[in-house]
């Protein structure tokens, strides 16, 4: 085992739960089934295809021989065929019927749709659990207040739970995309070998109407409304560019998401859960390194990078069909998939136990509030008869000072001790400090974050309340 490569996604990242929808067991048990819908219909539509052939069929759809498959698969050179005639050795009453008027497309294809279709399932639920404790944070710290950023230099206040919701309105936009590319998803149908329904138009002698009730009724039974109105021998590719595009978006997401709490962790105002007897660095003792949020980053990253596979693919078939789409998509869908799912597992890992670290967040807060006081400041001077233009320039030169003071010489911010100073002003130590109370700084926020909750998430929570709270036990 350990003399060849391990994929480190099956080792060390993705869930049993994803790993068991991308299996072969559950690729070709989907075909047998697959086999099994179009022998039903057929049969239904007047067909000389038997019960007990069905039955046979039946019961064999989870043993599958690999080894027998395998061995026929290097004599004929071809992966479907290999199956068909290892499922008609276990059937052999049924055998002459199985793939009757198919393509094997017809199993690919719509094998691939079906697990793409579990695998976004799976990938929505994982993603309400982290909107809905993502969430609870947001609403158990909207009333901290914190420093906002832009450029990553300190602006305006903001409030702990009002920077959550900027993760989470990125979050529901995924899962809006996700509900809309699942309402879209069909089945690519039984369309033949050019998409044409020619060998199923000669199976039914010319009846056009049993060949479109055909397609209709095997996507019926797959668990799909419709299937698509045209297709060539396989369904368009822009479908895999579109799913893998859904998967991009949320690791673009996380990926934001965990580059702030690594910066914030950095500042040392929030932290990932940190367990008792990890180890943050082989050589600093010391360091509590943000090892999850870091490992999101770089799964998301790779799932970024995987969603140009599907695109450079849809973008490069020719006419009805090629080849050169197969290896590809082996490859970047289920990676795609697992990589996602790993990320959605450790984020909710992350979001159940972020610490918040208060006085680091006020110290920070103060350290910059009296910049940022300063225009209610000279509001107040002027109530009290000062000349607002002549303020605002002491107070400009009294900033530059203060600053100079705390990025030169490495000393406290003093702005207000040279306001107080400045008879300019005409305030106290008293009156300046009613000014500092962050509180009136933080805008809308707290009350943004309770809309925000109301409006947004509680839909959300709503169609999956019966697995909120799910904690996740990661592998490493």
């Amino acid at each position: 085992m350990h003399e060849f490569f391990q994929n480190p996604l099956i080792e060390r990242y993705s869930s049993e739960e994803m790993l068991k929808i991308f299996s072969p067991n559950n690729k070709f048990s989907n075909w047998r089934k697959l086999w099994i819908a179009l022998a039903e219909c057929e049969k239904e539509l007047g067909l000389n295809i038997t019960d007990a052939q069905i039955d046979e069929l039946k019961m064999h759809i989870y043993d599958i021989d690999f080894a027998r498959a395998a061995q026929i698969e290097k004599e004929v050179r071809h992966d479907v065929m290999s199956h068909v005639l290892a499922y008609g050795e276990q059937c052999p009453t049924a055998k002459p019927i199985i793939h009757l008027g198919a393509t094997s497309a017809y199993v690919g294809d719509n094998t691939d749709l079906i697990v793409m279709r579990e695998g976004l399932l799976l990938v929505k639920e994982k993603l309400a659990i982290l909107i809905d404790k993502l969430s609870k944070f947001a609403d158990e710290t909207k009333h901290i207040p914190t420093l906002g950023y832009t450029h990553f230099q300190p602006a305006q206040l903001t409030t702990v739970g009002k920077r959550a919701t900027l993760w989470l309105m990125d979050l529901v936009m995924d899962y809006e995309d996700l509900e809309v590319l699942l309402s879209q998803l069909k089945m690519r149908g039984v369309k033949g070998t050019t998409g044409t329904q020619a060998s199923f138009l000669s199976l039914f002698d010319g009846d056009h109407e049993k060949v479109i009730k055909l397609d209709e009724m095997v996507a019926h039974k797959m668990g799909f409304a419709k299937s698509l109105s045209v297709t060539g021998q396989t369904y368009t590719r822009k479908i895999d560019a579109k799913v893998l595009g859904v998967l991009n978006g949320i690791a673009i997401s996380l990926h934001k998401m965990t580059n702030d709490l690594r910066m914030l962790q950095s500042i040392k105002e929030i932290e990932e859960p940190f367990e008792s007897k990890q180890i943050g660095s082989s050589a600093m003792a010391y360091k509590r390194n943000p090892m999850r949020s870091e490992r999101i980053s770089s799964l998301s990253k790779y799932v970024m990078s995987l969603s140009t596979s599907p695109q450079l693919v849809a973008a490069t078939q020719w006419f009805e069909r090629t080849l050169d789409d197969s290896a590809n998509k082996r490859l970047a869908v289920s990676e795609s998939f697992l990589a996602i799912d790993a990320c959605l597992d450790i984020a909710n890992n992350v979001s159940s136990g972020l610490v918040v670290y208060e006085r680091v967040i006020e110290k920070h807060v103060m350290a910059e509030l009296p910049f940022m006081a300063t225009e209610n400041i000279i509001m107040e001077a002027v109530k009290k008869g000062g000349d607002r233009q002549e303020l605002h320039e002491a107070i400009r030169v009294h900033s530059m000072e203060a600053g100079k003071q705390v990025k030169i010489e490495g000393k406290e911010n003093d702005l207000l001790d040279r306001i107080v100073s400045d008879p300019i002003f005409n305030l106290s130590h008293d009156d300046v400090k009613l000014l500092l109370n962050p509180q009136d700084y933080i805008g809308r926020s707290s009350e943004q974050v309770t809309t925000f909750i109301e409006c947004e998430v509680e839909p959300i929570r709503k169609k999956h309340i019966n697995v909120l709270g799910k904690e996740v036990s990661l592998k490493v």
